[in-house]
């Protein structure tokens, strides 16, 4: 296809996902409607951060990173996750999940606009953005992690924009897609995915004044519990998809899923055994925030409920995974992800940015409780990630199934039948 024609098919690309985004069933309607509501809840909560600052939260100048870093650090965990599609599809390929494997990707590039958007709520005011703008701001590359950070983020999002909207481009014109302008950059997305974790996890470990996160198995816990959350999620996604549209998703995917996640969610129990036995058989200063986290200290118990709850999450995800009923049985596999799911959700969250700070490098013991608005602001933010989620997917779907092309376009309209003259 040469210059000009895609220059007429660029534009009548984009104008067909655009009308394809909201145009659905009455289901579609209402699950976005609730989303939209939920989002909007989450805005005016930002709104009044904004005016009000954050006194507004239950953040203080001891627990600095609340909620919000939490539900960052988990969001990169479930964006990395998401490669466990690719790897075995163009690593092993696994030609069933071949088929599927752009779900993964849709999903890294919602998580990742989470990412952004809970960033951008704990900065406290946005325009402090210019300071770690190249040539605007100081970007103090390569020294800070942080800069790091910020790079990997983002390339990761650029990455997976362009293998997704190359394919999908692709597919729309019915041409085949060249390896030599995807498969690269989905190589080099299995990378990206690894480094966007590790780097979290260094920017918490490389903190010396934070002895709870000076660990060097920090990163491959992040790594090991996004190959949990990511999984999790997509077995989930995946049915959902197979239910509410046309797109053919088989159990081949599903199981591959199942199987990694039989292995991860015991590794990941096994990692986070392993920091449990070193804090509290060695002792020392990492031992007192551990303290804290799962037993109190000076009558301060706040983290103690999350921790265990979310112990006893990813136990039950483990039993359940391992029955032999959850390979026959999907609703008792659903039940299985949910649990670990949401297990991680609190230990990398509640359980692994909050206990970083108490006590504090004072040694006092100040405890953090999210405020209303932050949880308002939360819930906002995850209504912005699925709403992003299920736009993408409603207008991927369509052109993967061939439903939605420039062929069909550009048939002719089948004539009207001319009636017979009257006798």
């Amino acid at each position: 296809m040469n210059q000009r024609s895609h220059a007429v098919t660029y534009p009548r690309f984009i104008y067909r996902l655009l009308a394809g985004a909201f145009d659905g069933g009455w289901r579609f309607y209402l699950w976005m409607t609730i989303l939209t509501a939920i989002a909007l809840v989450g805005a005016n909560a930002w709104a009044h951060q904004l005016a009000r600052g954050m006194q507004i939260t239950g953040m203080s100048d001891h627990v600095s990173w609340g909620l919000y870093i939490a539900n960052f650090t988990f969001g990169v965990g479930l964006a990395a996750g998401a490669v466990m599609m690719v790897i075995p599809a163009y690593l092993y390929d696994d030609h069933d999940m071949h088929n599927v494997v752009l779900v993964g990707e849709i999903l890294a590039i919602a998580a990742i606009s989470v990412c952004l958007g809970f960033i951008v709520v704990d900065l406290g005011r946005p325009d402090r953005f210019w300071h770690i703008i190249p040539a605007v701001g100081r970007f103090n590359w390569p020294v800070s992690m942080l800069t790091w950070d910020v790079i990997v983020l983002n390339g990761y999002l650029l990455l997976n924009l362009h293998i997704t909207g190359y394919l999908i481009y692709s597919k729309f014109i019915g041409k085949k897609p060249s390896k030599r302008w995807y498969l690269p950059f989905v190589f080099l997305s299995i990378f990206w995915a690894i480094s966007i974790h590790t780097v979290t996890a260094f920017l918490y470990s490389g903190l010396g004044g934070r002895p709870f996160w000076n660990s060097a198995l920090l990163a491959p816990r992040f790594i090991a519990s996004a190959f949990v959350s990511g999984p999790a999620f997509v077995i989930v996604l995946l049915q959902i998809v197979r239910r509410a549209s046309t797109f053919r998703v088989g159990d081949g995917p599903i199981r591959t899923l199942s199987s990694v996640l039989r292995v991860t969610v015991l590794l990941n129990l096994f990692m986070l055994g392993s920091e449990v036995f070193t804090a509290f058989y060695t002792g020392g200063a990492h031992a007192t925030a551990a303290k804290y986290l799962f037993f109190g200290s000076h009558g301060r118990h706040a983290l103690v409920p999350w921790i265990w709850s979310a112990i006893a999450l990813n136990v039950l995800s483990a039993v359940l995974l391992h029955l032999p009923a959850a390979r026959n049985k999907l609703a008792l596999l659903d039940i299985a992800c949910l649990a670990a799911f949401a297990g991680v959700w609190i230990e990398k969250g509640m359980g692994l940015i909050i206990p970083g700070f108490v006590p504090s490098t004072l040694h006092e013991v100040v405890e953090y409780v999210p405020t209303l608005a932050e949880w308002k602001i939360t819930a906002g933010i995850w209504a912005f990630g699925f709403m992003v989620l299920t736009l993408a997917l409603k207008v991927a779907l369509p052109v993967l199934t061939g439903e939605l092309s420039l062929a069909k376009e550009e048939e002719p309209a089948e004539p009207e039948p001319v009636p017979e003259a009257a006798e």
